[in-house]
């Protein structure tokens, strides 16, 4: 199981990288947010232990940051900082886990163990993202609707698998740019509307029924049904 270590005192660190190696585990460490987010790109992590006190960024808005990029990545915070106020911006943040130092070593390796079940169970279960006859397997990428494999770009891509992860849900043009450009909607842009256009063409226009609906004054919805 390989976990990154985000802390910036290096002997608190390196004691819990050597506890960690005693139990099979594959740590590595950043001391900052930036070490972080470099460590993050360069590898796959199963797991992340995260101090709250870091260096120009904390703990906490690095927590947020992860978790926008990783849905499930497990983010276990590790901290001095025991109060219920700092439990509460943990989660907030993100986290799907709080231990309080000074710690027992085998509650922190349990932890991890049970952070990285459930994370692989939910990834079994979210891998194929389906409504009606059409599927989204989220690990190949690949698109099929009525069994026929469908070719789709990145953004359309990234699209679908928004609107699927919100079935049954009204999405503004403005959440739907946030969420698959990661930009804030310009009123002056019909750019959501035109991709939306080129999704339908190629998920619903010879297929029935039609699965992407718009809804007048808000933006769209996503199901199984009549518009």
């Amino acid at each position: 199981m390989r976990v990154l270590i985000v802390e910036d005192e290096w002997e608190v660190a390196s004691l819990i990288k050597a506890g960690l190696e005693e139990y099979d585990f594959v740590p590595d460490i950043a001391g900052n947010a930036m070490e972080a987010q470099k460590q993050l790109a360069d590898h796959e992590y199963e797991a992340i232990i995260l101090d709250v006190n870091l260096p120009v960024i904390s703990g906490f808005d690095l927590c947020r940051m992860i978790r926008n990029r990783f849905d499930t990545l497990p983010i276990l915070i590790l901290t001095a900082f025991g109060s219920t106020d700092s439990k509460v911006n943990g989660f907030d943040a993100g986290a799907d886990d709080y231990l309080v130092k000074p710690f027992e070593f085998r509650e922190l390796v349990a932890r991890l163990r049970a952070l990285n079940r459930r994370s692989g169970a939910m990834a079994q279960e979210a891998v194929v993202l389906k409504i009606a006859d059409l599927e989204l397997n989220q690990q190949s990428k690949t698109v099929k609707r009525d069994n026929q494999k469908l070719i789709l770009t990145a953004r359309e891509l990234a699209l679908l698998e928004f609107f699927l992860k919100n079935q049954n849900r009204a999405l503004t043009r403005n959440e739907i740019t946030e969420h698959v450009w990661d930009i804030n909607f310009d009123t002056g842009t019909n750019l959501v509307d035109v991709y939306v256009n080129y999704l339908r063409k190629k998920i619903d226009k010879d297929f029935s029924p039609k699965l992407i609906h718009t809804i007048s004054g808000i933006g769209y919805i996503m199901q199984a049904g009549d518009e």
